[in-house]
C-alpha cells in the first residue's frame, strides 16, 4: 500500500471526473432528437454520435491501465480530463455533425485515459480489508449515473439546448481537475517495457470486435461496404485478439496484458460477472423506456424519473454495503445483489401492458435500487483485493474493458431482440415496426403487441443477469491480508508482493 494520510479526499475528487464520464455515455440518447434537428442531419448521422465515444472510449482501456502503471495514475487521470474537458468544449461548439462526431471521439479518448485511474488508485491507497467501503462509493457513483445522464440531459435539453449537455462538463472538469491535483497523491511508478506488438494486436482486435458488435444492426449484419461484412470483423476481431493472447503467453519481455492476473480465481470470475452487469444495465433501459414513452406517453424526463427509486436506494445503500464486505465473504451479497437484478428485470416484464397502472412500475425499479448496491462495490473490491499494486493500473483496464465489452454486447443484442419481437408481434406493419422507427406515441390499436415485444425483450438481460449471479458463487473466500500497514517499510512491500504473487500461482 502507498503512504497516503488522507486517501477519501483522493477518492472524492476522482469520483467527480469517472461521475462525468459515465453520464456522457447515456445523457446524449435524450438530446438525439434535437441534435438532428439542430444539425440538420438524420438518424444514421446521429447514432455515430454515440458510436463514435462508445469506441473510443472501449478500444484503448488495455493501453491505457498500463500507462497509469508506468507514468503515474494521478498524471494520466490529469491528462485525460484535460482532453475530456477540451473535448466536451469542442462538442458543444460543433456546428455540423460530422465536427460533433470527431470531437466525440477525442471526449472517449479522454475517458478512456481517466477511467483505469480510478480504480488504480483506490487498489493502490486503500487496503485490501478496508477498500470495500471506497469500493461502495465508486459503486453508487456508477448507479446513480445511470439514472442522472438521462434526466440531466431532458432538463439540460428542454430548457438550454442540445449543446448545454457538453458545456455542463466544462466547469466540472476545471473544479474536477484542481480537486485531483489538490488530492489526488503521486504514486509511485513501476518501469515497465512498453508492449509494441501487444498494444497493436489489442488495439487493432478490440476496434474490430466492438465495432462489428456495435454496428452490426445498423448494417443489418450483412455487408458494410465491398468484401467487408459485419461477420467478418467480428471474426477478424477474435482472431486478432486471439494472436494477442497468444503474444501475451509467449512473450519473454514484459507483456500488456499480465496473463498471471487470470490466476487468480476472484479476478477471473469478476471479470465476467461485470461483463454480465455491463451488458444487462445497458439492455433493459432500452425496451423500458420504449415502454414508457411509445405506449404510455411520457417523455424522456418522465420517463427517466421512474428510474428515481433506484437511483436513491442505490446510492443511499452502496456505502454500508462496501463497508460490509470488508467484514463478511462478499460472494453472498455480490450473487444476491445479482438474483434481485433478475427479479426486478422479470417483474418489469410482468407488469408491461397498457393499463397497468404506471405506479407500479416503482416497485420493480426500488428492487433494482437494492440490487445495484449489492453489486458495484462486492464485484470491484472482489476483484482488486489480490491485485499487487504494481499491476493495479493493468488489472483494472481489464476489469473496465470487460465491462465496455459486456455494454456493447447488450446494445447489440437487444436492439436485434427488439425488431425481431416488434416484427413477430407487430407483423402487419411492415418494416416500420421491425425496424424501430416509431416516433410520438403508438396509436392505440399497437399498444397491445408493442409491450408485449418490450417485455419479451427485457427476459433476455434477466437471463444474462442470472448467469452473473451463478458466477459469483463461486468466488473464494477472501484471505487474511498481511502488510498492507499504513506505511510499510521496504522490506514489508516487497514481502507483500511476493505474498501476492505466491497467492496467484
Amino acid at each position: 500500500m502507498e503512504s497516503v494520510a488522507r486517501p477519501w479526499p483522493a477518492l472524492w475528487s476522482l469520483v467527480i471526473g469517472f461521475f462525468m464520464i459515465l453520464i456522457d455515455t447515456t445523457i446524449v440518447s435524450v438530446a438525439n432528437p434535437s441534435i438532428m434537428e439542430g444539425l440538420e442531419t438524420d438518424i444514421n448521422a446521429v447514432i455515430w454520435v454515440t458510436s463514435a465515444y462508445l469506441l473510443a472510449y472501449a478500444v484503448p482501456l488495455l493501453i491505457t491501465g498500463r500507462l497509469g502503471d508506468r507514468f503515474g495514475p494521478k498524471k494520466l487521470y490529469l491528462s485525460g480530463l484535460v482532453v475530456f474537458t477540451l473535448a466536451s468544449l469542442w462538442c458543444g461548439l460543433a456546428g455540423d455533425v460530422q465536427t460533433l462526431i470527431t470531437a466525440r471521439i477525442f471526449q472517449g479518448l479522454g475517458a478512456a485515459i481517466m477511467t483505469p485511474q480510478t480504480m488504480a488508485v483506490i487498489t493502490r491507497i486503500f487496503p485490501p480489508d478496508r477498500r470495500g467501503a471506497a469500493m461502495g462509493l465508486w459503486g453508487a457513483t456508477a448507479g446513480l449515473a445511470t439514472l442522472v445522464g438521462p434526466i440531466l440531459g431532458g432538463l439540460l435539453v428542454d430548457s438550454l439546448g442540445w449543446e448545454w449537455i457538453f458545456f455542463i462538463n466544462v466547469p466540472v472538469g476545471i473544479v474536477g481537475f484542481i480537486l485531483a491535483w489538490r488530492f489526488v497523491p503521486t504514486l509511485s511508478t513501476h518501469p515497465h517495457k512498453f508492449d509494441i506488438p501487444g498494444v497493436l494486436l489489442s488495439a487493432v482486435g478490440l476496434f474490430l470486435l466492438v465495432f462489428g458488435i456495435q454496428e452490426g444492426e445498423t448494417y443489418n449484419w450483412g455487408t458494410i461496404v465491398g468484401p467487408v461484412s459485419v461477420w467478418g470483423l467480428i471474426i477478424t476481431g477474435m482472431v486478432v485478439l486471439g494472436a494477442f493472447i497468444l503474444w501475451q503467453r509467449f512473450n519473454k519481455g514484459e507483456p500488456l496484458l499480465p496473463l498471471g492476473l487470470f490466476r487468480d480465481r476472484n479476478f477471473s470470475l469478476a471479470n465476467i460477472g461485470i461483463t454480465t452487469v455491463g451488458f444487462t444495465v445497458t439492455a433493459f433501459a432500452l425496451p423500458l423506456i420504449f415502454y414508457y414513452q411509445l405506449v404510455r406517453g411520457m417523455t424522456p424526463t418522465e420517463s427517466a424519473l421512474m428510474m428515481v427509486p433506484m437511483a436513491l436506494i442505490s446510492g443511499g445503500l452502496a456505502p454500508v454495503v462496501g463497508k460490509i464486505i470488508d467484514r463478511v465473504d462478499p460472494k453472498y451479497i455480490t450473487a444476491g445483489g445479482l438474483v434481485l437484478m433478475a427479479v426486478a428485470l422479470f417483474w418489469n416484464s410482468a407488469l408491461m401492458h397498457p393499463d397497468t397502472p404506471i405506479l407500479l412500475f416503482l416497485l420493480p425499479s426500488a428492487v433494482l435500487g437494492f440490487a445495484n448496491a449489492g453489486i458495484w462495490a462486492p464485484l470491484s473490491s472482489t476483484a482488486t483485493r489480490n491485485l499487487p499494486p504494481r499491476q493495479a493500473g493493468a488489472g483494472s483496464g481489464v476489469y473496465n474493458t470487460t465491462r465496455q465489452i459486456g455494454a456493447v454486447l447488450g446494445s447489440a443484442a437487444i436492439a436485434v431482440l427488439i425488431q425481431a419481437r416488434l416484427a413477430a408481434e407487430l407483423p402487419a406493419h411492415g418494416p416500420g415496426a421491425g425496424g424501430m422507427e416509431f416516433s410520438g406515441q403508438l396509436p392505440e390499436a399497437l399498444h397491445g403487441g408493442f409491450s408485449t415485444a418490450m417485455g419479451q425483450s427485457i427476459l433476455l438481460p434477466a437471463g444474462v443477469i442470472l448467469v452473473g449471479a451463478a458466477v459469483a458463487l463461486f468466488f473464494a473466500k477472501p484471505k487474511a491480508v498481511a502488510g498492507w500497514s499504513g506505511q510499510p517499510a521496504a522490506p514489508a512491500v516487497e514481502a507483500t508482493r511476493a505474498s501476492q504473487a505466491a497467492s496467484q500461482k
